[in-house]
């Protein structure tokens, strides 16, 4: 599985949506899954599907699905 992969399924099961919701246009409280518990799941398992520990400033600055990307190259996570 490749970490674009990861990344897509990392949102299908910590938002509990399905694969076709998961758009490059998807932003937070763009849909009802995405509020505030819903972040925190989604945080959860990208965590798990990359093993890393996001700090608390990237949390809150994971606003969409692109700059999600963005955030995961602090941590060495490359989408190819």
């Amino acid at each position: 599985m490749t970490n674009l992969e990861k990344y897509k399924n990392a949102f299908v099961e910590g938002l509990e949506i399905s694969a076709d919701q998961v758009t490059e246009a998807l932003e937070y409280q763009g849909i009802p899954q995405w509020d505030s518990v819903g972040h925190m799941g989604l945080v959860a398992s990208l965590e798990e599907a990359f093993d890393i520990m996001m700090d608390t400033d990237d949390i809150i600055d994971f606003s969409s699905y692109k700059k999600g990307i963005e955030i995961l190259k602090k941590y060495n996570v490359q989408m190819d």
